[in-house]
């Protein structure tokens, strides 16, 4: 079969569904489960390439030597005594492309970072910097070669070392509980039943096989299992490889993590805060399946996989799974989960009329439903499909369902979209049971005209808000005629050969007028009239063909009018089989209201059902300040980076996948998957990019992928991410689950990702592996979680572009901006200068810009502190900052270290200490400019701008207010930052023991200075406008 790999990892850049098959270099026959596995692995040796920093890379064979003392390789010019490291001399192994060679070799592009690694050496670190053909292949010589190091001063006995393993002693007591006659030795059945009730999602068939394997190498003839047996059928079938690598990196090369090896992954690697010995001591007992580990507090592979597994590492952030947002805002300033057409559950051709309909999106936490009522028999309105009027259900009785299910979901307030078809004696009828099934749940006050926005979903907490046509309220009829503008109108008018033809109208009662309040229906005619005249209680309907075209043409008035206006969004009716819009299209413009087809599943409902999983799932999602602040600049249509606002970088490493299931109706290939992974960004037209995995081959119940991909964000608080797996099949690719997140809700680390059906169920066991980090392009913390965002990366000149002032075009008003330009810089040159410190810090302790100053200080302080556990350098605060002071003379390298440790150390300070000052410049510059907001259009006539350039000089004061705000923010964020980085390095200074030495007494004034940070830091929050 002609398959390759794909060497140039850039070539899978990009959108493109690139077919790319790979063959796992794993030895198939064994999977590694231990250390012994990896040093077995390393004995037998296998081809690594050696990168030189010269731009050439050499194909060399490494071996371990038999008696784990030295690593050796050939062909080589050098004898055979040169071509060889003692693993004495080794320093330290990093997993990735983190040395100088690595970053300045010009071939490094095309190596994947997840199969290279270095080897450190000898004093000044010199670094063997090599490439392995697989990210398996990488991690079995970096788990191996550190577990090497680490037991360098001690003799090895691995074998024995493996039978008294805490998790063998743990199977030999379950063995034990098992065995009833004490023989040894149990039938195979109940070894396969005993298997599969410790891993539940194991297939039976594969349990037996792994049996059947086992006794044909031994050549037993009897099908009876012995204890030795049970536990390599149980290790070769549970060890997740990926999970056991991990395990040993962070455990220090131990086969088991205690409480403080869990303190650590959880603080540096998870971004857990607040952390304790008793917290990670509680995790052990609840999740380590062995007695005597319980009471020792340590977690073996199988406890350390459950806790993996469990919903405590999911990937969404717990904080979003209930109300989280602020819900005083106007009800504009929301996306509101909506539904179109919600009495059908099938297409709306000719699919009946369904109570189910109702009861299902309410249950989902939808907050604008849908109800298109007409005459039906005995005075009784019905609500019925239009293109099947054979079934109907009744008006009352979806009311009633509306009365039981309204705010099961969510408390937040639910809009009734009436489509009215009915007589006006039906309509009276309508009227009397809303009144009377509803009762004082419907909100019906008329709208204050001294209010200019409408009121806030807290304020409108468990109240039904009836969406409808109003008559005129300075008439005092019974009755009078409305224009009808419903979806139904509309697609007649589109229809219709004269496009100018009449408007349709309708006859309307004052009882069912009497019911609309602050959701009054009103044509659209343009924008410049609407900002006139149109009243904050007045909302527009548009359809998807009307709307596409306005975001295309107009997208920031479209922007600013949603501001204040609630408009909806429903599907074009040429959608007869009720697919879905693209409801992401519409939210870049504000819209609140995007009408979902609920019955409908597919790409287009996972995005809406995602967007909704946040903010606890109540259907109304606040947007991003720069939508809503009534001067601010955004374009819909934005194709790069939003002003004012820090684009961020995700890292997404696909690890792993469980359990996949066969595709729905695939049956050509058996039981056989070959899956791949698809990760999409959904956002502003910039953030929008799609990257695939390679292809795995015939795996469906662990296949290791070990991919990294990279992607820039630069509006987050409006994107999602969306994991897609598939089948690579030759006839097309198949669906086997899939997930959606919003942006803010992903949490940092090592994660799992619940995959979801067609029709968006929850699939048990079905999961992803992921490795998430996100790092900070450009500063600030970011949405206000400084604690997940506060990875540092070099920035670039692209970001220079969203600082920028405009020039307005009136003298008065660019004299202002003008005095804003020095902060800004100011600004900006700060906080660039404090994560460029903080990354050559990172770059020197060879750790990727994803890595936490936590895992920084790790590194540090293992190069500063000596054999003996004597530092060579001491905590010394100043001014309550924490420096590092040399005991003496120090090496080359650690002074090396040191000088970029102070340089982060004065960069931050820097920061803490101007950042005030800085700060007030630039909000008194938007005061000051903000005070000619109102007579913006007066000082243009009077300078003779009209048109097209008052409209230019009004989007530049727009865009340099949005500048002024988002870099005041930033600053402010970046402080924030700054104060919990000087935490964290004090905290990790002490712990890692760097206050030992002459001056103990540090711990004590550690311990005081901690608090003025922190006191600092409160004053600040305290200070918050």
């Amino acid at each position: 079969m002609g398959s390759h790999r794909d060497q140039d990892p850039a070539n899978q850049k990009g959108g493109g569904r690139k077919k790319t098959v790979s063959f796992s270099s794993m030895p198939s026959e064994k999977k590694i489960s231990s250390t012994s596995d990896c040093i077995s692995f390393m004995q037998a040796g296998c081809e690594l390439k050696k990168v030189r920093p010269n731009s050439r890379i050499y194909n060399r064979f490494f071996t371990l030597d038999t008696d784990l003392q030295a690593l050796r390789w050939e062909p080589s010019k050098k004898d055979l005594e040169k071509a060889k490291l003692d693993i004495t001399s080794i320093k330290e192994i990093r997993l990735g492309k983190n040395t100088e060679t690595f970053r300045n070799n010009g071939l490094a592009d095309q190596i994947g970072e997840d199969s290279a690694f270095s080897i450190l050496h000898g004093e000044n670190y010199e670094s063997l910097d090599l490439v392995a053909n697989s990210a398996d292949v990488a991690n079995i010589w970096v788990s191996g070669l550190r577990y090497l190091v680490s037991r360098s001063k001690q003799p090895l006995d691995l074998m024995e070392d493996n039978q008294n393993m805490p998790r063998f002693l743990w199977l030999k007591t379950v063995f034990a509980a098992a065995d009833v006659d004490g023989n040894g030795i149990m039938l195979e059945d109940t070894s396969v039943e005993l298997i599969k009730r410790l891993n539940p999602t194991l297939k039976e068939s594969k349990i037996r096989l792994k049996f059947k394997e086992i006794q044909k190498t031994k050549e037993k003839l009897t099908t009876r299992v012995t204890e030795e047996e049970f536990c390599e059928a149980f290790c070769e079938l549970c060890t997740r490889p990926e999970v056991y690598f991990l395990l040993v990196q962070i455990s220090k090369n131990k086969e088991y993590l205690d409480a403080n090896d869990l303190m650590l992954f959880l603080g540096a690697e998870q971004g857990v805060t607040h952390i304790t010995e008793d917290t990670c001591l509680d995790i052990i007992r609840r999740y380590e399946l062995s007695e005597e580990g319980r009471q020792k507090g340590f977690l073996a592979i199988d406890g350390f996989t459950q806790y993996l597994l469990s919903a405590e590492c999911d990937i969404f952030d717990p904080e979003q799974k209930k109300v989280a947002q602020d819900m005083t805002q106007p009800l504009s300033h929301y996306y509101i989960s909506a539904s179109h057409n919600t009495y059908l559950i099938e297409d709306q051709f000719r699919g009946p009329a369904d109570l189910n309909g109702y009861v299902r999106a309410l249950k989902l936490g939808c907050r604008s439903i849908e109800l298109d009522v007409s005459d039906g028999p005995d005075n009784e309105p019905v609500l019925c499909n239009r293109n099947n009027m054979t079934t109907h259900i009744s008006f009352a009785s979806v009311i009633e369902a509306i009365h039981q299910f309204a705010f099961v979901a969510s408390d937040y307030p639910l809009i009734l979209c009436l489509g009215n078809h009915c007589s006006l004696p039906q309509q009276k009828v309508m009227a009397q049971q809303l009144r009377k099934i509803l009762g004082n749940k419907l909100y019906t006050e008329a709208p204050s005209p001294s209010e200019s926005y409408l009121p806030s979903p807290e304020k409108l907490k468990r109240r039904i808000i009836v969406k409808g046509k109003k008559l005129p309220s300075d008439s005092d009829v019974l009755e009078g005629e409305v224009t009808d503008e419903d979806e139904e109108a509309e697609m007649s008018r589109r229809m219709s050969v004269d496009q100018n033809e009449e408007q349709k109208h309708i006859w309307l009662c004052k009882e069912l007028s009497d019911l609309v309040s602050i959701c009054k229906s009103v044509q659209h005619r343009d924008f410049q009239l609407s900002m006139k005249s149109q009243n904050y209680w007045e909302m527009c309907s548009f359809s998807e063909t009307e709307a596409s075209r306005l975001a295309n043409e107009y997208p920031e008035d479209f922007v600013n009018y949603n501001k204040k206006f609630l408009s909806r969004i429903y599907p074009s009716a040429m959608r007869i089989d009720s697919s879905n819009l693209d409801p992401q299209d519409f939210w870049n413009c504000g819209c609140q209201m995007v009408a979902m087809n609920f019955q409908t599943p597919g790409p287009m409902m996972d995005l809406h059902t995602g967007w909704f999983l946040q903010n606890g799932g109540c259907g109304y999602v606040l947007r991003p300040s720069v939508m809503r602040d009534e001067v601010s600049y955004f374009s819909a249509n934005t194709k790069g980076i939003v002003p004012g606002v820090s684009p961020l970088t995700l890292h997404i490493k696909i690890i792993s996948g469980q359990n996949f299931p066969k595709p729905k109706g695939a049956c050509a290939k058996g039981d056989v998957i070959d899956p791949y992974v698809c990760i999409e960004i959904h956002g502003i037209p910039a953030d929008c990019s799609e990257q695939r995995t390679r292809t795995v081959q015939q795996n469906s119940d662990n296949p290791i992928f070990d991919e990294t991909f990279e992607f820039q964000v630069n509006l987050p608080e409006l994107a999602m991410v969306r994991f897609v797996v598939l089948d690579d099949d030759y006839i097309g690719d198949e669906f086997i689950g899939q997930y959606t997140i919003p942006f803010e809700c992903l949490q940092p680390g090592y994660r799992h990702v619940p995959l979801r059906s067609f029709v968006s169920d929850v699939m048990e066991h079905v999961t992803l592996f992921v490795h998430i980090a996100i790092t900070n392009r450009s500063g600030g913390g970011g949405g206000g979680k400084a604690q997940k965002r506060s990875l540092s990366v070099r920035m670039g000149k692209k970001v220079r572009e969203y600082t920028m002032l405009r020039n307005v075009g009136l003298k008065t008003i660019d004299d202002v901006f003008k005095i804003a330009v020095h902060p800004l810089r100011e600004a900006i040159d700060m906080r660039e200068n404090m994560q460029n410190a903080i990354v050559s810090v990172k770059e020197l302790c060879g750790l990727p810009p994803i890595a936490s100053l936590k895992q920084c200080l790790l590194t540090l302080s293992s190069r500063l502190i000596a054999g003996d556990d004597t530092p060579s350098v001491s905590l010394v605060m100043k001014d309550n900052f924490p420096y590092l002071e040399p005991l003496g003379v120090i090496p080359d390298v650690q002074k090396k270290m040191l000088a970029a440790y102070d340089l982060m150390i004065q960069e931050n300070r820097l920061l803490i200490e101007m950042a005030d000052t800085v700060h007030e410049k630039i909000v008194q510059c938007q005061k000051t400019a903000m005070e000619f907001h109102e007579e913006l259009h007066n000082l243009g006539s009077k300078e003779g701008l009209k048109g097209r350039k008052l409209n230019k000089a009004t989007e530049s004061f727009a865009w340099n207010i949005t500048v002024l705000k988002g870099q005041g923010d930033l600053l402010k964020n970046a402080k924030n930052e700054a104060l919990e980085n000087m935490k964290q390095i004090q905290l990790a200074c002490l712990s890692c023991g760097l206050s030992k030495g002459p001056g103990s007494s540090v711990d004590a004034k550690g311990k005081r200075s901690l608090e003025a940070i922190e006191e600092k830091e409160s004053g600040e929050e305290k200070g918050k406008p």
